[in-house]
């Protein structure tokens, strides 16, 4: 078994790994819209016909009651080898708003050093670095047996995730879970993820009239439900950027005061990196923690979407019937969604007027994880980063939310090992999503030093 031989395998085959890409992405694979279900299909069978080109074994297609799961096996080289399980998913976001892109978003195109396509970064990018780089370790010797799990509905909470995991604890047994859906803080600083925040997501309406009305006409005497609704959702800040709803933050695990300085430890300045990203002309939320701290460590409530009366071109003066607005909660260790969602109606119950009536929809939840950074697998991801990059990786808590991850421990008692080379500007679920060439590849790389080293950590 040589790593070498493996890294020689991978620069041989470049062109042919982009291509197979490519192919990838060209397929409309949108989880969240049902009328791009054959297209799901196409995907997963698109992933287990290139699991069957590499060799690998048991490949199936397992449906669910919304997307298809694939599976499949490589098996190790020699006997008694550790197991990884790889997690990936061929979901993707819709490509909405078209007019933004600069390329078709379905139509991959290289530009200087990147590919531009939706799924691009999140996630087709890093399963086929996944898939190209057992490819290339199995070319060489396999040091550890593989297990797949590739999924379609990661963009639409993993609803039938969990189900799948559990009726299947057998065949998905293994010593580690690596999970590559993360990504890394610039393409010199490789990155090891170690927490994420859990989401609780909700819709909101509010009801008025039975019908939209002249606001000429009935304006004064109806109280407008766009009107309750913002000042409903006002109320949910403080000043200060503090969630109001009751008993938000207390089973909140505090920051310590190690932790709070191994965050600190970064190679740029995080207020100027969110300016940077964002273009915002000042940050803002809670003044007694540290950007870093307010988007991985801490809970939030946002408001991702609004919708009320007339929103076309021109005027139309009416109050509308109804108002609706899409919030999301990132929660941190020990808050449970189901808790939160409680807190949310007592929210509403206490602070909402009785010209109105609201209804609250509990869309989706998961609960925040941890991993230690003791564990054998990410030792040996920190051992294939400093290898591959020259340098020690930084480790970071995630703002976003990966179910599965909790999933993998509670079902299965399986530890993530979480990074990905996608980076800050890769313009995730948004218009020109990108994939910085270079970084794959050496993620790739990565990944294949990351089999051994686990192969010797765990033996």
């Amino acid at each position: 078994m040589s790593i070498e031989q493996a890294l020689t395998y991978l620069q041989t085959h470049q062109d042919r790994f982009l291509a197979e890409l490519e192919a990838l992405l060209r397929i409309p694979s949108v989880s969240t819209t049902p009328d791009h279900g054959s297209d799901i299909a196409r995907a997963a069978n698109w992933v287990a016909d290139n699991l069957r080109a590499m060799g690998a074994r048991r490949v199936a297609v397992y449906p669910t009651a919304r997307h298809p799961v694939v599976y499949g096996e490589m098996p190790a080289s020699r006997p008694d080898a550790p197991t990884v399980l790889i997690y990936g998913h061929y979901d993707v976001q819709p490509p909405d708003p078209l007019g933004l892109w600069e390329t078709p978003p379905f139509e991959p195109t290289v530009r200087g050093e990147r590919l531009y396509a939706r799924g691009a970064t999140d996630m087709k990018g890093q399963v086929m670095a996944s898939l190209k780089a057992v490819e290339a370790a199995a070319h060489a010797g396999l040091p550890v047996n593989i297990k797949f799990v590739i999924e379609g509905e990661e963009e639409i909470g993993s609803p039938d995730l969990a189900g799948f995991i559990a009726d299947h604890k057998e065949m998905l047994a293994a010593d580690v879970c690596l999970n590559p859906d993360a990504g890394m803080l610039g393409p010199d600083w490789p990155t090891i993820t170690y927490g994420l925040r859990g989401l609780a997501y909700f819709e909101l309406r509010v009801y008025g009239p039975a019908h939209d009305l002249h606001s000429g006409i009935y304006g004064g005497v109806v109280h407008n439900p766009a009107q309750a609704l913002a000042e409903l959702l006002a109320g949910m800040h403080d000043e200060h950027g503090r969630v109001t709803l009751p008993g938000f933050y207390d089973k909140v695990r505090p920051i310590s005061e190690e932790e709070r300085r191994a965050l600190a430890q970064l190679p740029f300045d995080p207020e100027a990196f969110y300016l940077q990203q964002t273009g915002v002309p000042k940050l803002w939320g809670e003044p007694e923690y540290t950007p870093v701290e307010r988007t991985g460590a801490r809970p939030t409530l946002e408001i991702n979407g609004l919708y009320s009366g007339y929103i076309a071109e021109g005027a139309k003066t009416v109050i509308p019937s109804y108002a609706m607005a899409k919030i999301s909660c990132r929660l941190v260790p020990d808050q449970d969604p189901e808790e939160v969602a409680e807190q949310l109606k007592a929210y509403l119950t206490a602070h909402a007027p009785d010209t109105i009536r609201w209804e609250l929809d509990v869309m989706d939840g998961a609960p925040a994880s941890m991993t230690s950074l003791n564990t054998p697998g990410v030792q040996a991801l920190a051992q294939a980063m400093q290898a591959t990059w020259g340098r020690k990786p930084f480790y970071r808590r995630e703002g976003g939310s990966i179910p599965v991850v909790g999933q993998m421990q509670q079902i299965l008692g399986l530890d993530s090992v979480l990074t990905g080379f996608g980076l800050p500007d890769a313009n995730l679920h948004a218009p020109n999503e990108n994939l910085h060439l270079p970084t794959w590849r050496k993620g790739m790389e990565a990944l294949v030093r990351f089999f051994y080293a686990f192969a010797e950590a765990a033996a």
